[in-house]
């Protein structure tokens, strides 16, 4: 241990010993951060009616009653529609955002670029009261088409700056020896450029996905009716009553969240070994 303590952590000669507090503060950070996972998995498989932890009888009596139940179904296809919707508007219109700001040459593109960020700036909430105002005016409140628009806004900001960063690291001069050849700019960014940015657009289409999914403040101001999200029925479930299918519900969640990202490292390492 001492030996191991003594080792160079990196090429600049610092000791692993010299590194310990920065290895505490990551453990502390890491156990902080997955505890609530390792007790909301273990509720969800609780047979009592109220939260508990840990289950005194083992039961999936709230799974039964998640996917028997058509109000959560009603609410999961709707969050499910609306986060694909999300992805498949928000994913094409960040990257053509951030391929734009990277190529042009005129003086405000930094100001472009603050303005597409600045609903990571502003506070959720009142995004959430512009867009139910607005919506009421327009006649898109509780409507799907409303909150795929809401959700677009919030994610769009990391499509631009995931695939900005991968576009910074790319060299432009392999498009423009196509364009040089013939090859229009459409086609020599189709063939040449999204081919070597494609693990960053796979990023973005699974955060823009994720945050339409796991979205619940806006949802609270523009979702309902018949189209109430999952995370908008979660959390009325949470403050009416201690509904234990909000456990269950999570677990899932997690679960699918992990098989995405999980997904999403393969898709980078065969980018990596194919390269």
């Amino acid at each position: 241990m001492l030996d191991w303590l003594r080792q160079p952590a990196s090429e600049t000669q610092v000791t692993h010993g010299q590194r310990l507090w920065l290895y505490v503060a990551s453990a502390i950070i890491m156990i902080l951060l997955v505890m609530p996972t390792l007790i909301v998995v273990p509720m969800s498989f609780s047979d009592s009616r109220y939260l508990q932890f840990p289950p005194e009888v083992w039961s999936t009596r709230w799974y039964q009653h998640y996917f028997g139940s058509d109000e959560w179904m009603r609410a999961t296809r709707t969050s499910v529609k609306a986060a694909l919707l999300t992805m498949f508007l928000t994913t094409p219109v960040g990257v053509l955002a951030a391929y734009g700001l990277h190529a042009s040459k005129v003086s405000f593109v930094r100001v472009a670029f603050v303005l597409l960020l600045t609903p990571m700036m502003v506070p959720i909430v009142l995004i959430a009261i512009g867009a139910f105002y607005a919506y009421v005016q327009l006649q898109l409140l509780y409507t799907l088409t409303g909150l795929v628009l809401a959700h677009t806004v919030l994610a769009l900001p990391l499509v631009v700056i995931v695939t900005g960063a991968a576009l910074k690291s790319y060299d432009m001069s392999q498009e423009q020896a196509a364009r040089s050849l013939g090859a229009p700019r459409w086609k020599a960014f189709l063939t040449v450029t999204l081919p070597q940015i494609r693990f960053a657009v796979v990023t973005s289409a699974l955060l823009s996905f994720l945050t339409s999914f796991d979205e619940v403040v806006v949802a609270m101001f523009v979702s309902g009716g018949d189209n109430p999200t999952l995370t908008r029925n979660m959390f009325n479930a949470l403050r009416d009553q201690i509904d234990p299918t909000i456990a269950s519900i999570s677990t899932i969640m997690i679960l699918l969240t992990t098989l995405m990202i999980v997904l999403a490292q393969l898709f980078g390492q065969d980018k990596r070994k194919s390269s």
